[in-house]
């Protein structure tokens, strides 16, 4: 998860083609390093320990297969959609309004502003637990210092936004430098170290040094949320049509960009396993990557990781940033947010959405404290709290490519129709290989979201809910109460 410039991580497309109309035109390689950049963030310096958690080297590898397999057609998905339905510029919300309604729409841009700054707060974490490798005293990032210097970046970032500043070119090469370069050294020193021996022990995930890792399924769902959290910022390639030189390129960039991203994770992944087992994998320290090349090339590997991955996530943090008022803000001025938050600054900047959202953010760090949540939490949550914008978008691709809505008479729909049947195929296994627990949490953050929906609807004098989405609405609310319980009762945990 990640973001590489502020076009990037545009909800809306206004900011997008004003930036298209100021630069010049795209080719096929600056549109993969774009499709490469919007990805590639904080969460693949802790991919050995996140994948090892619950999976051995083979489910580890069978679940990058179901992710290539799911995550390419839903990249295409995307891609097919900004050309198709170039009117529906809000951002990928905009999919499920236009297919399923007012409610679905509205709940599709809940869901993904809620990913977006749960993403943020797992961001401060893993920060502050790479800044514990130089100064011990931050923990695992989510202790009382933790929260306190976080909370300070956090408001510095706000005051920066609202000035109206926004990332230079400069800030995003050092970041993409500040990312690559460690990961490449990474993998040149995994594949030296490589033990072939290492790598086949508990290939399946038998008991590994007293430990016993599940089934090989069982073990593959573990993988899911770890691999979509590695991938957000796949819907990137949405903004992207304006800025092409031939718009012909764009799915074929995406699907490059997505391969080179994939590799990249794959190798990072896959090679650990062959320096250390599951088991010493697993119990290594966030951010893992830092700790492997450690215990190949000495202290000075971990620092190298540990400094990129601040600098990469502290970029990353203020673009999400970016993008979470965004997602308010341009939801607002299309009525199905309350109007107050279409309200900005002198400098353009989407001054209530901002305040709303770094406000929770402040909220939830508070909260940490007191649930101790760590960064594999927060960015589970994120997941799957995003699972229905991407669902809703899936299942439009199949909707439009079915009925022929946006396609010449003429067309073949049969590539198209099989994309976006993969695509929420692999959508709808992933709400499944979530689990019960976060799919349980999320709910709770869903269900305030229909309070704000009766508000913009109450603004827009227009009816509130539909007959069906009154039962969507109360199962909502039922789910979210049963959580609640659950959490009161000590059956799950934050």
């Amino acid at each position: 998860m990640s973001v590489s410039s502020t076009s990037n991580v545009s909800s809306g497309g206004s900011a997008s083609e004003s930036s298209a109309r100021g630069q010049k035109k795209l080719g096929m390689m600056g549109l993969v390093a774009l499709v490469v950049g919007s990805m590639i963030g904080g969460g693949v310096f802790d991919l050995p320990k996140n994948m090892a958690s619950g999976a051995a080297a083979g489910a580890v590898l069978i679940g990058w297969i179901i992710t290539a397999v799911g995550m390419i057609p839903l990249a295409l998905a995307f891609q097919n959609l900004s050309m198709r339905k170039p009117e529906l510029d809000a951002g990928i919300y905009s999919y499920a309004r236009a297919g399923f309604g007012e409610f679905i729409g509205f709940n599709s841009a809940w869901g993904y502003w809620i990913s977006a700054w749960l993403g943020n707060i797992a961001y401060a974490t893993l920060v502050f637990s790479a800044l514990s490798y130089f100064i011990p005293a931050f923990g695992q990032g989510n202790n009382l210092l933790s929260i306190l210097c976080a909370s300070v970046i956090l408001w510095l970032i706000q005051g920066l936004t609202l000035s109206g500043a926004r990332q230079t070119a400069l800030v995003n090469i050092v970041v993409t430098i500040a990312k690559l370069v460690p990961l490449l050294v990474f993998i040149v020193a995994v594949i030296f170290a490589f033990h072939a021996s290492t790598f086949v022990q508990g290939f399946w995930g038998s008991a590994t040094a007293g430990v016993s890792f599940g089934s090989v399924m069982g073990q593959t769902k573990s993988t899911m949320l770890v691999t979509l959290w590695v991938f957000i910022g796949v819907e990137g390639a949405v903004v992207l049509s304006g800025r092409a030189a031939n718009r012909r390129d764009i799915g074929r960039a995406t699907v490059l960009g997505l391969l080179g991203t994939m590799v990249i994770y794959v190798l990072v992944t896959v090679m650990a396993f062959g320096v250390m087992n599951q088991a010493q994998l697993a119990g290594l320290h966030t951010p893992s990557v830092a700790y492997v090349l450690r215990d190949i090339v000495g202290p000075w590997g971990a620092a190298l990781i540990n400094i990129g991955l601040i600098v990469s996530v502290l970029g990353a943090w203020l673009g999400w940033t970016l993008l979470a008022a965004e997602i308010p803000y341009v939801a607002a001025k299309e009525g199905i947010f309350p109007k107050q938050l279409a309200n900005e600054n002198s400098h353009g900047s989407a001054r209530a959405s901002l305040w709303l959202t770094n406000g929770l953010i402040q909220l939830f760090l508070i909260l940490i404290l007191f649930a101790s949540s760590t960064y594999e939490t927060l960015y589970s949550m994120a997941t799957t709290a995003i699972l229905v914008p991407y669902l809703f978008s899936a299942l439009y691709q199949l909707k439009t490519s079915i009925t022929g809505d946006g396609y010449l008479s003429e067309e073949r729909r049969g590539g198209d129709i099989a994309i976006g049947i993969i695509a929420t195929v692999y959508a709808l296994w992933l709400i499944y290989a979530a689990g019960l627990s976060y799919l349980l949490q999320v709910a709770i953050l869903y269900a305030p979201g229909i309070i704000v929906f009766w508000w913009a609807r109450r603004q827009a004098r227009q009816q509130v809910f539909k007959p069906y989405e009154i039962v969507i609405a109360v199962f909502v609310v039922l789910v979210a109460v049963i959580a609640l319980w659950l959490l009161a009762a000590g059956k799950i945990s934050v």
